[in-house]
């Protein structure tokens, strides 16, 4: 087995945090989190009830912030968090895994039991997306770095990642010895291989992080933030610095110490791993990631074999369509796809890793003809979806020649945090063409006709149509006067956007646009 070396480079600047984690050299995730975005995955509040609409099977809870978030009736796993949201020393929970089946839910209606006003201590699940509040659910977990307390159940469990059946056994022996009554356990995977001090002492940490929580929900006044989850870097070191990471190069010296800090504490031996970007430059142009960033946002992607993959985003779902392009091949037709989309299955997993898409996703592979190829073409993009973090749900080749999947959306794509709709085309990706808009100029003077007795205009428009006119259309704009039986000028503004155009009134000395 190929082992593949796994780096973590860290850049902190006054506008961003960017993470950036590669796979022999290839940048395969990649986390920004922005000065200005309140990160919210993670964070656990002390909520009110606003409205419960048993038609969308839904709750909505305010939480301080400007949306409401959204609570699924499916996500109410935990009763206990309803209503008595405060813990005790000697409260008695029954011995019950965090499960959204239990009996204990079973026993309580959401559309009847739930009312508007109650307090409810939920967490955030799914940041806010395209004017939605964040997604909720009442089963709450303090991560740790080597153990995920749950409160208000006794359930042990193992990370499905540690596959040693003896080690596994080893861990639940372990937490078993020290896990207190109505918290449940579950061992992460970064925990295989340490010894019992250093997981009791995460145990501690996170039973000390949820008894202060516990104090501000006694205290706190609804809606209110009870803990706060982790950066985005620290975040990113506590789930993903496992053994299999070589380094961590951070460029900031404040980071640096507060994550040496954190390493020292639960994984020592790897404190090694951690380096400070010393050199001048950019960390990220030093390891070759910024040119991988750039290409991460393009519409196309270009494959080893001269093929590309085409990515688009519909506010409805993800579309990638594969084409052949520069690609020669010297077999016959099937053989030549068949290459191709086994090329094309490798890299669509990683682009949906590094640009963090989520939600309905449709491939249009090179058309197939023989099962068994279609077969290894699945089965190809199913073993590189492993990879993937985000829960992946994927079907066969329907009988269009396309493959369906979905992916967990836990936080905004990539490409929606470091981008934000064209002004001018209000995120289409076109603008009207322009005799389109010389279409709309002359509809705009007929309307202004009828209305007005004004007859000397002057029309204000963008540099590229106004050298449009004069070297194509300046018969047309004489055409508008003598139609219209008006004198117009026209002006440049490189200000107006390609597609805008403003009209003023010599006799009233203003803009007059508006007015039809």
């Amino acid at each position: 087995m190929v082992v593949v070396e796994k780096e973590i480079f860290i850049n902190i600047s006054a506008g961003s945090t960017r993470i950036a984690i590669t796979e022999g050299e290839e940048l395969v995730e990649l986390y920004i989190e922005l000065s200005d975005q309140q990160r919210m995955v993670g964070n656990i509040y002390k909520g009110k009830v606003q409205n419960v609409i048993p038609g969308m099977q839904a709750a909505f809870i305010d939480i301080g912030n400007d949306v409401n978030a959204f609570l699924p009736f499916s996500e109410i796993g935990n009763p206990e968090n309803l209503g008595n949201i405060s813990i005790s020393d000697d409260d008695d929970h029954e011995d019950q895994p965090p499960s959204k089946n239990n009996s204990t839910k079973n026993e309580f209606d959401p559309a009847k039991d739930l009312k508007i006003g109650d307090e409810i201590l939920i967490q955030v699940i799914k940041e806010p997306y395209g004017g939605k509040g964040p997604r909720v659910t009442t089963d709450i977990s303090i991560p740790g770095s080597l153990l995920v307390l749950v409160p208000n159940s006794n359930i042990i469990g193992t990370s499905r990642k540690i596959s040693d059946k003896y080690e596994k056994r080893r861990l639940r022996r372990i937490v078993k010895g020290f896990k207190a009554q109505g918290f449940g356990l579950i061992v992460r995977t970064i925990a295989e291989g340490k010894d019992q001090n250093l997981i009791e002492s995460d145990f501690q940490r996170s039973l000390e992080t949820w008894k202060q929580m516990d104090e501000h929900v006694r205290v706190d006044k609804a809606p209110a933030i009870v803990y706060q989850d982790f950066s985005t870097a620290d975040q990113v070191i506590r789930d993903l610095f496992t053994p299999e990471v070589s380094k961590i190069v951070v460029d900031s010296k404040s980071a640096y110490k507060r994550l040496s800090r954190y390493i020292k504490e639960v994984s020592p031996d790897q404190l090694h791993k951690l380096q400070t970007h010393r050199k001048k430059g950019s960390i990220f142009d030093q390891y070759n990631v910024e040119e991988q960033i750039q290409k991460s946002l393009r519409r196309k992607v270009w494959l080893k074999s001269g093929a590309h993959l085409v990515i688009e985003q519909t506010e409805a779902m993800l579309v990638i369509d594969v084409n052949s392009g520069r690609f020669i091949g010297k077999k016959g037709h099937e053989q030549n796809s068949l290459k191709i989309n086994i090329e094309a299955a490798k890299e669509v997993a990683r682009q949906l890793r590094l640009r963090d898409i989520g939600g309905l996703i449709v491939i249009d592979f090179i058309d197939l003809h023989e099962s068994a190829n279609k077969k290894r073409v699945f089965d190809e993009l199913k073993n590189a979806l492993k990879k993937d973090r985000a829960k992946v749900s994927l079907t066969e080749f329907s009988s269009f020649g396309l493959l369906e999947m979905t992916r967990q959306r836990v936080r905004l794509s990539l490409l929606s945090t470091v981008n934000e709709n064209c002004p001018t085309c209000n995120g289409l990706g076109m603008i009207p063409s322009k005799d389109t808009i010389l279409t709309n100029i002359e509809n705009w003077l007929k309307r202004f006709k009828a209305k007005n007795r004004d007859r000397r205009l002057t029309i204000t428009m963008h540099p590229d149509l106004a050298n449009y006119i004069q070297e194509s259309r300046n018969k047309l704009l004489k055409g508008f006067m003598w139609d219209n039986w008006m004198l117009i000028d026209m002006n440049e503004d490189p200000s107006l956007s390609p597609d805008e155009f403003k009209i003023y009134s010599k006799k009233r000395k203003r803009d007059v646009t508006s007015e039809v």
